[in-house]
């Protein structure tokens, strides 16, 4: 059965005054359901705080990225191990941001993504194209390619996964794809993950979801939570969404 999920990614945001309001604002107010769950993904150095702060919560914690590599001579890598010793439930894998700033690939992109589920993470698979790539009519290529290569990866193990949809040329920019656009690929995605066994696979849209138009893009069929990038650090803003 497919599952509802809000999770907050933090990006590089966030001070242990600012931190300890909006975690204890979600604690307090988020209440466990059937039908939604809430989670944040916060930089590596406040998982300490996530922890200690969301620790008996109905909110899940996670990171934004993780190793492919288990462990050995990577500087500033974070493993998958690690994460999960701070009760990490989630890992943010192959965000644009990654992809565009550190050169990451489809293939260590699938690589992370068996990492996380190795150390009994479940990793946010992202995929997403970006504004030439659209007006290319490439969307659907771009978009089977990323996916097919975290399937490759996982195998018999895709339906533990959460993969998220993120067009690129609407994160942080203000502007949206209309839920109609949004459903059109959550659409395509379902029915590559049924193809390779992961028909109840949640697929989240990511890419200035706020209050304003979770409601309508949550109504989508196909679409079943969000990735939310700022308005994730405003508690009411935040709360709001999951609620939609």
């Amino acid at each position: 059965m497919r599952r509802s999920l809000v999770v907050g990614n933090w990006k590089m945001n966030g001070g242990l005054a600012a931190n300890a309001r909006l975690l204890g604002r979600l604690a307090s107010e988020w209440t466990a359901t059937q039908s939604r769950e809430l989670a944040v993904c916060v930089p590596a150095p406040y998982l300490v705080q996530a922890q200690a702060a969301l620790t008996g919560s109905a909110v899940a914690w996670g990171a934004q990225d993780v190793s492919e590599h288990k462990q050995g001579a990577y500087t500033g890598d974070v493993s998958a191990a690690m994460l999960a010793e701070f009760g990490c439930r989630y890992a943010i894998v192959g965000h644009s941001e990654r992809r565009q700033l550190h050169g990451e690939t489809d293939a260590v992109v699938g690589a992370k993504a068996r990492a996380a589920l190795d150390a009994a993470l479940v990793p946010i698979a992202c995929v997403g194209e970006t504004l030439a790539e659209r007006e290319r009519g490439e969307t659907a290529a771009v978009i089977e390619r990323q996916a097919a290569a975290v399937i490759a990866a996982l195998g018999a193990d895709l339906a533990r996964i959460v993969l998220a949809y993120e067009p690129v040329w609407a994160i942080g920019t203000g502007r949206t794809a209309s839920p109609e656009q949004a459903q059109a690929v959550h659409a395509a995605l379902r029915a590559q993950l049924a193809a390779a066994g992961g028909a109840d696979v949640a697929v989240l849209y990511g890419g200035s979801v706020k209050a304003a138009n979770a409601a309508a893009l949550f109504a989508m069929p196909d679409i079943d939570g969000g990735l939310v990038g700022g308005a994730s650090l405003d508690a009411d803003e935040f709360l709001t969404i999951a609620r939609a």
